[in-house]
């Protein structure tokens, strides 16, 4: 099959991939069509049904595995594919691992690095904290490992939640070497801990959509209710370090505009904003850069609002970088 990260403007498709999302629109004058997400293991691309009610656009649901037929082009630097024709495919003609993007990492060896870090923290009361979910949670530690850490943007396929949690754990820790002011202890359990609403805020896959609960509070303040349950069956758990820990996942989008209810207050909320901030706008250059590598690696993508900037590829005396490899 032709994989979507392999797709140039101007390629004829004729394949199978997983309808993610599907909506009827009218253009400005009135025209019916059909915006269709089309997903594979390699990411998504948008694509256009402008003759919806043509008779070679068949019944298909979201969700299902489609047969399309149509071409490749480009609209504001990405690509994009109008769908000529549709049919919802037979079960025999498609493999699902086909369709699901994954961390190219190893689950198993993540899971491994996220237990030193456990393993790492010595105030009792926090590594219990850590074990409760982690270790002592199958069911918890199973979602965990294979949920996504956003709809879109930066970590989007399975195992991206603990990935980025590493990232963002493995630079906090750094800065905790390197800023001995700062209680590790603290700031680790904090970044371990960060993003576990996510997985109620979005769905599994193939989905990966947010849920109603997710849609009504975000993960931030569900990850924040689900850390002071947990606390409350902790014995002798500091009131006063349970508010900060708190507090970091409170804020640790960093602005109020960004989605924290909180902008942080002590050096460890800090810490985890910029490294949270850190590993998400790399990851999503480097999502970004995959994309139409094209014929000419130094090519300006155009404007990302994500990033809020025109971007390109770097230069290299051995050629371009290739950021896939990661």
């Amino acid at each position: 099959m032709k994989y979507i990260n392999t797709l140039q403007e101007g390629a004829q498709v004729k394949d199978i991939y997983l309808c993610k999302k599907s909506n009827r629109a009218r253009t400005k004058a009135g025209k019916a069509f059909t915006n269709v997400t089309l997903c594979d293991r390699t990411g998504s691309v948008d694509a256009k049904i402008w003759e919806p009610d043509s008779p070679g656009i068949g019944e298909y649901d979201e969700l299902d595995y489609i047969w399309v037929m149509g071409d490749v082009t480009v609209f504001n630097g990405k690509n994009q594919v109008n769908i000529r024709q549709l049919r919802r495919a037979a079960e025999d003609e498609y493999d699902p691992a086909d369709y699901v993007a994954a961390s190219s990492r190893s689950v198993d060896v993540m899971l491994q690095e996220l237990s030193s870090y456990i393993e790492s923290v010595e105030a009792p009361y926090m590594k219990a904290l850590l074990y409760k979910f982690f270790k002592e949670d199958n069911a918890f530690a199973a979602a965990f490992s294979r949920h996504s850490a956003a709809k879109s943007v930066h970590h989007g396929y399975i195992g991206g939640l603990l990935e980025h949690t590493l990232s963002v754990t493995g630079i906090c820790s750094y800065f905790a070497e390197n800023y001995h002011f700062l209680d590790r202890d603290l700031l680790v359990t904090a970044a371990i801990c960060h993003d576990i609403g996510k997985i109620r805020e979005l769905s599994p896959f193939p989905r990966n959509d947010y849920t109603d609960e997710g849609q009504l509070l975000g993960h931030i303040m569900i990850g924040a209710q689900m850390l002071t349950d947990a606390i409350r069956e902790i014995p002798d758990f500091p009131p006063t370090r349970a508010n900060e820990l708190l507090h970091c996942i409170l804020s640790h989008h960093g602005e109020l505009e960004f989605g924290s209810p909180k902008k942080p207050a002590i050096p460890e909320a800090v810490a985890l904003s910029f490294a949270d901030n850190t590993d998400a706008k790399l990851e999503t250059m480097r999502e970004a850069l995959s994309e139409n590598p094209g014929n000419d690696p130094l090519k300006w993508y155009g404007y990302n609002r994500y990033l809020d900037s025109n971007i390109r590829r770097t230069s290299s005396p051995e050629g371009a970088i290739d950021y896939d490899c990661f």
